[in-house]
């Protein structure tokens, strides 16, 4: 008989990145079912409640922890585990001062930083200030000019991060909102204060930056260099930069501004802003803007306006007719003197000609966890069924997918013989430690029961799970592997025998 552990921890307070790993971490232990450990807000009583859980009374500003076991021996390792876990947070996360009287807003976290030695009003912290680093004029860089900080990340439930992100600008601090489900009439109204102030605001949703070397949310390891980017788009970012550190070329700047900062209602708010403020960095050399298919009217005044900057402007706005990530990142190397290099492949555990293509008959199934990226490959491929699974209605209540493949784990289960799995791994500080554990017997089952897996791995050999190691065990597993998400889809398209021209790289 199945054993539960329900408990509420007061004055606790982590970010909802951090509680999804620790939840994924405790889900993988064995004779634990299921695992929620997150803060207790309506969404995630809710989702306790639906897994039938009975909850003690409890608060947005309480801890949530709610365990079912196998047995009672599996339940009470499941809760040494967590506490574990939970204290390596506090201690990454917490100052001595903090600890004594831990600040309740935004501010009072930024005067903490400022002056480690000062005391913030009781309560728990909402979000994260500071760090190292310097980023270009007029953007936000993590540590401020007198050793406060000068960036806040917020990393809450959507419906709590308006307020804190503008505390964050009234304090005088520039804000990347990591969390997701913010409605665009706030985001607007947070650009357009941001503006009023000369800051940014990075997001909402804004999954990756990296800001003076220094990286936020999901981010790979890249060479310093001379290359700034702005990008609409966190996995297109990803991409483009992990192929630029492939050909040598380092990325001094990742300004991410949110997938709606160049739609209609946003208008480019940030994407403008920053913008100006690469162009005012004299270590950038190039910028590169990148976007999923933006809004014709604000794509041409973002366009306008880049070609007033003294700084180049290289642009990757993804569309009908328009060149892929991979070619951008061609683009750049040559505007930087480069010779673009062939982009690394790994062909599938005995995979030889005969079977590079026509070796299934049926649909292509594109199952991404990266926006962009599932973007990119319906446009290259021009045919099949794609699937985000980070798009915000997959995401509310539970880890993103790079971090918990088991949505994407459950549709690639569900592909019928014939068919060909189209997959993006994206590595990186953030994601899944180890993706390819998880991945590499799913592919295995797949191609076993006749169904072709191509697989688009983002990342870097500086990045913690190492490019080429996830390379060669999911090559060993049965996929095909390639560094560059364009040439997969050519590849997957042509395995579903869809007429795809075959692209030069060079």
């Amino acid at each position: 008989m199945s054993s539960d552990l329900v408990q509420v921890r007061t004055g606790v307070y982590h970010d909802s990145v951090s509680l999804m790993r620790v939840s994924q971490a405790v889900t993988g232990l064995p004779g634990v079912e299921v695992a929620v450990v997150a803060m207790a807000t309506e969404l995630n009583l809710g989702i306790a409640a639906e897994l039938g859980f009975e909850l003690p009374p409890a608060g947005p500003a309480d801890l949530l922890v709610a365990v079912r076991a196998a047995d009672p021996g599996a339940a009470d390792l499941a809760a040494a585990e967590l506490d574990r876990l939970l204290s390596g947070l506090a201690a990454r996360t917490g100052s001595p001062a903090a600890a004594e009287h831990p600040p309740r807003t935004v501010r009072a976290a930024a005067r903490l930083v400022a002056d480690p030695g000062a005391a913030g009003a009781g309560g728990g912290p909402s979000t994260g200030a500071a760090g190292p680093g310097e980023g270009p004029q007029g953007t936000p860089s993590p540590a401020g000019a007198s050793g406060g900080a000068a960036l806040v990340l917020v990393s809450v439930p959507g419906p709590y991060a308006f307020a804190e992100a503008m505390d964050a600008l009234d304090a005088g601090l520039s804000v990347m909102i990591f969390s997701d489900n913010v409605p665009v009439e706030q985001e607007v109204l947070l650009k357009r204060r941001a503006s009023e102030l000369g800051l940014l605001v990075m997001g909402p949703d804004c999954g990756t930056a990296v800001v003076g070397g220094a990286g936020l949310g999901f981010a790979n390891v890249l060479r310093p260099g001379p290359v700034g980017v702005v990008a609409a788009s966190g996995t297109g970012a990803q991409q483009v930069t992990c192929l630029l550190d492939l050909a040598g070329v380092g990325v001094g700047h990742v300004l991410g501004v949110g997938g709606r900062d160049l739609s209609a209602e946003v208008g480019g708010l940030s994407t403008l802003r920053a913008l100006d403020a690469l162009d005012a960095d004299p270590a950038t050399e190039l910028i590169v803007l990148i976007s999923k298919p933006p809004a014709p009217e604000v794509a041409d005044a973002v366009l306008q306006a880049a070609g007033k900057l003294s700084t180049p402007v290289v642009t990757a706005f993804l569309g009908p007719g328009r060149d892929d990530l991979t070619a951008a990142a061609e683009s750049v190397l040559r505007a930087l003197k480069t010779e673009p290099p062939a982009w690394p492949s790994w062909p599938a555990a005995g995979e030889d000609g005969r079977t590079a293509a026509g070796a299934a008959t049926g649909r292509l199934r594109g199952i991404y966890s990266g926006g962009t990226l599932c973007t990119e490959a319906r446009l290259v491929a021009g045919t099949g069924e794609f699937t985000d699974y980070g798009d915000d209605e997959y995401t509310r209540g539970r880890a993103h997918p790079m971090i918990d493949p088991a949505l994407r784990l459950e549709a690639l289960a569900a592909v019928p013989p014939g068919d060909v799995a189209l997959l993006d791994v994206v590595l990186g500080h953030g994601a899944d430690p180890d993706p390819s554990a998880r991945l590499a017997p799913a592919i295995t089952a797949a191609v076993s029961r006749g169904v072709p897996v191509v697989v688009a791995l983002v990342g870097t050999e500086g990045d913690p799970q190492g490019l080429a190691a996830q390379a060669r065990a999911l090559s060993a597993a049965g996929a095909r592997v390639f560094a560059s998400n364009a040439q997969a889809a050519r590849h997957a398209a042509r395995l579903a025998g869809a007429p795809v021209p075959v692209r030069s790289t060079r």
